[in-house]
C-alpha cells in the first residue's frame, strides 16, 4: 500500500533510539523526509546514518533538548515545514507518591505534556494552511491503565491526551489529525532496564526478569518496535485522515476495558 508519504517532512522527537527511532525508520521507508531529533549529537548522528542507510531517504538531525524552550526553538526553526510530527520524550522513573513533591510532579509535567503541546503550536498554523498534518502523540498504556509507581508519567500524559482531544475537532476540516499511540512492554532499552530493575528487587537474572515482564502480557511475548513503527506510519498516512482523536492501544490485547 502506497501511504501517500513521499517528500511529506516528518519531525520525530526523541528518535535516536527505542519507538522514536522505530516511527523515523517506518517513515523514511515510506518516502518521507524525516528530521530526527535527540539530546547526543554522536547518538543522533549515527541513527540517522543507521536511518538513511537502510532506507535510501533523506534524513536530517537536530540536536536539541525538547525539554526547554530554547532547545523546542531550535528544533522549529532547524526543521522547517513540518507535515508531519511525532511527539515522543523519555518519561519520570517509577517511584511512590509520598516521595514526589511539587518539583517532581513540574518536572513530569516539563517533560511529558508541555514540550509536545509547545511543539504542537509550532507546526499547526502550517499545516492547516496546506490542508495536510498528521500529529502523533507516544503516550503510554497507563493513561489508561494508571498504576501508583508510574503516577507521574500517566498524570503529564493523560493531559497532553485530554488537550489534544480538545483540540483535535476543531482541526479535523483542515485535514489535520491528532492521535495518541499508548504501547506497553516493546522490547527497547526502556523495557532493558525496567528487567534490571526487577533483577535487583527481586533477586532474580535477566533471563527470569525479562520472562517475567512478558508473560504479563496477554501475547506472552513483547512488542517489537518495527510493529509499532509501522502502526505510527499508518496513522500519518494519507489514508488516515479520517481517524483523529483516538487513542491507539498497542499492548498485546492486554488492556481490559471496554472503551
Amino acid at each position: 500500500m502506497d501511504l501517500g508519504l513521499k517528500d511529506k517532512r516528518a519531525l520525530v522527537c526523541a528518535s535516536s533510539q527505542g519507538l522514536g527511532y522505530a516511527c523515523a525508520f517506518a517513515l523514511s521507508r515510506e518516502g518521507a523526509v524525516v528530521v530526527i531529533n535527540g539530546r547526543d549529537p554522536q547518538k543522533l548522528a549515527a541513527a540517522r546514518d543507521r536511518i538513511a542507510g537502510e532506507t535510501g531517504g533523506e534524513v536530517e538531525a537536530v540536536a536539541a533538548d525538547i525539554g526547554t524552550i530554547e532547545g523546542r526553538k531550535t528544533l522549529l526553526e532547524a526543521a522547517g515545514v513540518i507535515d508531519i510530527l511525532v511527539n515522543n520524550n523519555s518519561g519520570p522513573p517509577p517511584g511512590h507518591f509520598a516521595n514526589w513533591d511539587e518539583t517532581a510532579w513540574l518536572g513530569a509535567i516539563d517533560a511529558n505534556m508541555l514540550p509536545a503541546l509547545m511543539l504542537i503550536r509550532g507546526v499547526l498554523p502550517g499545516m492547516r494552511a496546506r490542508k495536510f498534518g498528521r500529529i502523533v502523540n507516544i503516550t503510554s498504556a497507563m493513561v489508561k491503565s494508571p498504576r501508583g509507581p508510574m503516577g507521574l508519567s500517566t498524570a503529564a500524559r493523560a493531559a497532553l491526551t485530554a488537550a489534544c482531544k480538545a483540540l483535535a475537532p476543531e482541526v479535523a476540516a483542515d485535514n489535520v489529525t491528532i492521535n495518541n499511540m499508548l504501547p506497553e512492554r516493546f522490547d527497547t532499552e526502556r523495557q532493558q532496564q525496567m528487567a534490571k530493575l526487577a533483577m535487583a528487587m527481586k533477586n532474580i537474572t535477566y533471563e527470569e526478569a525479562r520472562t517475567e515482564i512478558a508473560d504479563s502480557i496477554a501475547a506472552k511475548r513483547f512488542g517489537q518496535p518495527e510493529e509499532f513503527g509501522d502502526a505510527c506510519a499508518f496513522l500519518c498516512s494519507a489514508q488516515a485522515g479520517f481517524i483523529s482523536g483516538q487513542n491507539l492501544q498497542l499492548d498485546g490485547g492486554s488492556y481490559h476495558g471496554l472503551i
